[in-house]
């Protein structure tokens, strides 16, 4: 590979805005990979997949199967909304993305690429003041922030709660509104729960009355274990 291959190639790159830096997506080097080497190979190798984590290698190959860089990658299942149900080919893709960052694609911008910094920053801790400075990034209520929205519109925050699997932004929410929020974990065990109480032939009026509840969505994990347990 010649540097001025490698250097127009790069030039072709589309970089990502994080937090004010550019990065390069892991599709971007790939496709600069392909533009000097057409027939080149990516080869990628599950290394563990152990109580929910797991590690990728990845290797970049000339057509003519000489090695030109390689990369790892470490994801745990859940970390991330993405990781809730994708992490294993996430994980893949960052090692792609690190040895492509080996062989000189996107590096320009950095090694990382902008997917794995955005899984970095999705891993920090929040803080009280970015759970302040939070704006919505969808529905009615876009670029608004989260907390006016609550004071506004609680029930539209309670909506989100009740349809999104993103751990980050349910953190978000408990920092921004003070609500106590079940986790990923407990709202599973709660949706199959109602699941098998719905199977139920209860009346339904009764077990408001008897649980002091308007909504049966306001039973506890523990109540809907009693009410399933009884029948």
């Amino acid at each position: 590979m010649k540097y001025l291959d490698l250097a127009i190639a790069n030039e072709q790159i589309k970089t990502t805005d994080i937090k004010g830096k550019e990065y390069a997506e892991v599709n971007q080097r790939i496709k600069a990979f392909r533009m000097v080497y057409p027939q080149g190979i990516i080869e990628t190798q599950l290394l563990s997949n152990e109580n929910g984590v797991c590690i990728f290698r990845a290797e970049i190959m000339n057509e003519k199967g000489q090695l030109l860089g390689t990369g790892t990658a470490y994801e745990k299942e859940d970390s991330n909304f993405i990781n809730s149900t994708s992490y294993i080919e996430n994980c893949e893709t960052s090692a792609v993305g690190r040895a492509l960052g080996m062989c000189g694609f996107g590096i320009d911008v950095s090694v990382a690429s902008a997917e794995e910094v955005a899984n970095a920053i999705n891993n920090q801790p929040i803080t009280q003041e970015e759970a302040d400075n939070y704006t919505l990034k969808f529905g009615k209520h876009k670029d608004k922030l989260l907390k006016d929205v609550f004071k506004e519109d609680p029930k539209y925050v309670d909506w989100i709660i009740n349809n999104t699997q993103d751990k980050r932004l349910l953190d978000i929410i408990r920092l921004a509104t003070g609500l106590v929020i079940p986790s990923i974990e407990e709202q599973k065990e709660k949706t199959e729960l109602m699941y098998k109480f719905n199977e139920l032939d209860l009346d339904i009026d009764t077990i408001k009355e008897k649980y002091e509840v308007d909504d049966l969505r306001d039973l506890t994990i523990e109540q809907l274990k009693k009410i399933v347990g009884e029948k």
